[in-house]
């Protein structure tokens, strides 16, 4: 269940509340029984690091991978396992 955060219109406080998504928002204060409004707060959740935009999707022509060390004079990579990801 997602967390919400309330603010009161009366006396500031800030407060969470684990509501289900089909639940109505809030509209008491339960310290003074005030109005309350639901705030957007920063979320947790957050992309770091390299991933599928930067591997594919960045836009951009992407350089080719340097040749594999086991291609040898020939340049091909006939047994080697990443000739199968190429």
């Amino acid at each position: 269940m997602p967390v919400y955060e309330y603010q009161c219109d009366e006396c500031g406080v800030v407060f969470e509340a684990r509501q289900k998504f089909s639940d109505a928002p809030l509209t008491e204060c339960r310290e003074c029984s005030g109005s309350v409004k639901k705030i957007i707060s920063q979320t947790a959740f957050s992309l770091k690091g390299g991933g599928w935009y930067q591997q594919g999707y960045g836009g951009g022509a992407a350089a080719k991978p340097a040749a594999c060390p086991s291609a040898g004079a020939t340049g091909g990579c006939g047994g080697c396992p990443k000739a199968v990801n190429e």
